[in-house]
């Protein structure tokens, strides 16, 4: 008898951890059934893969949806609907929002106003600040909970954990790996009469190198000190990258698109505020030494910073101007655009949108494209050529910082366990958003 599958995708080209090829793909109860030559099989549904190439779903590990308390920018369904318009399957969620995210309830509360609003799997991290320190071993096990973040300086919102005995009390009573915003608040401080008036290339000055990397040395010699490991978000100096080459063993990295793709001063003099956010856009040698840290495998993931502000609040004069940019809806277009142009194979643009993930964070059942995992499929055609637009951008704010981008590559369809969440441009499965699980909170 011949099987039967709930989902076949038919003759794509997968991408995945045993290479390149041919094949179909199965699904059988929201899981991966069987990889192979399916073409005598029968499913309730088909989806016909012809032409297109099938990458295990793009996974972003950090994102800002603004909601509770903030929505005006943004909130979880917007959010989310320009996450899987990207081919994203699953997200990473900040907590400063308003509240912030510091305690069980407010995770509760996040995850709550996710149910049956959000169009893909998402993760809220807890905030660690001074006070809720020593009850972070039971916040970070919490489900629906993908870690501990923590500001060493100050950027939308109040959280803020600048001493290293903060980040040290901090570290002590964590067990997963922690996520840092590392710039030395210190050094921001004093470097804040820098700020030009009007003048937005003065951004990465008082934002300097030297606050970067400062900071991450700090927080690697207590990690290493207290035998913890560490996750340093959007890396964007050349410095950091060769610093963090020789600590690998305490330190994963994340890079985002956007310090991947912009440059100073260019685009901060034709994206003027559209172009700031933090850590800064640097210049071509610090754009150049993340590529490196990227093609020499000290790169661990990607994350889209996703972290919107209205046209209005962009648009005052520096520095009154807010920090951040969306991203989720671009990431993959982006990043396939560098790979049509050489700068990354497919192979790599997969190990850091989906299996870097899985490794990092202990996904439970995401981030490989394999059989018993999340039948998680992002699906793109590597030949469309399609020009970025504001007018595409699914989120509140309604702009984008790669209008008239030209990418090479394209998310045609998201599947979430199974379900075909969207197919050429249009959301086809709304809502289907679950918590995803972590190995180290199944218990919980």
């Amino acid at each position: 008898m011949a099987e039967t599958f709930d989902l076949i995708v038919r003759g794509g080209e997968v991408i995945n951890h045993a290479g390149r090829g041919m094949a179909d793909i199965g699904v059988q109860a929201g899981k991966i059934a069987a990889i192979g030559d399916l073409s005598h099989a029968s499913a309730g549904q088909s989806f016909n893969a012809a032409g297109l190439t099938v990458m295990p779903g793009v996974i972003d590990t950090q994102v800002h949806f603004r909601e509770p308390g903030l929505d005006w920018k943004e909130d979880l369904e917007t959010g989310s609907r320009g996450a899987v318009l990207g081919g994203v399957v699953a997200v990473f969620e900040m907590p400063n929002t308003n509240p912030t995210t510091t305690d069980a309830d407010a995770l509760a509360d996040k995850l709550s106003r996710a149910a049956n609003r959000m169009h893909c799997d998402h993760a809220f991290y807890v905030g660690g600040t001074h006070e809720n320190a020593v009850e972070l071993s039971e916040l970070e096990r919490l489900p629906g909970c993908c870690g501990v973040k923590v500001f060493m300086g100050a950027s939308t919102g109040d959280l803020l954990v600048q001493d290293d005995e903060g980040i040290e009390q901090i570290l002590r009573h964590v067990n997963r790996r922690a996520a840092f915003h590392s710039e030395d608040e210190y050094r921001l401080v004093e470097r804040r009469p820098l700020a030009r008036d009007g003048d937005w290339t003065s951004h990465p000055e008082v934002r300097d190198a030297q606050s970067a990397i400062q900071s991450t040395e700090r927080l690697v010699r207590i990690a290493r000190g207290l035998g913890k490991q560490i996750h340093v978000l959007h890396v964007t100096t050349a410095d950091e990258i060769r610093y963090l080459a020789d600590h690998k063993d305490v330190a994963s990295v994340e890079c985002t698109p956007q310090h991947l793709t912009l440059v100073g001063p260019e685009d901060y003099e034709r994206l003027q505020g559209f172009a700031q956010m933090n850590p800064p856009i640097r210049d071509a040698h610090h754009r150049a030494g993340i590529w490196w840290g990227l093609d020499q495998g000290i790169v661990d993931v990607l994350g889209s910073d996703h972290a919107p502000h209205t046209r209005e609040e962009k648009a005052r004069s520096y520095p009154a101007s807010p920090s951040g940019m969306p991203g989720v809806q671009t990431l993959l277009p982006i990043m396939l655009t560098h790979v049509a142009e050489g700068k990354l194979t497919l192979e790599r643009l997969v190990d850091l949108t989906s299996h870097g993930a899985n490794r990092l964070f202990g996904l439970a059942d995401k981030g490989r494209l394999a059989v018993g995992f999340d039948a998680d499929l992002t699906i793109v055609d590597l030949k469309a050529r399609k020009t970025i637009t504001h007018a595409q951008s699914a989120s509140r704010v309604g702009w984008t910082p790669f209008d008239g981008f030209l990418a090479k590559g394209w998310p045609m369809a998201t599947i979430i366990r199974g379900a075909v969440v969207m197919r050429d441009g249009e959301i086809s499965a709304p809502s289907v958003g679950a918590p995803v699980r972590f190995q180290s909170t199944l218990a919980g």
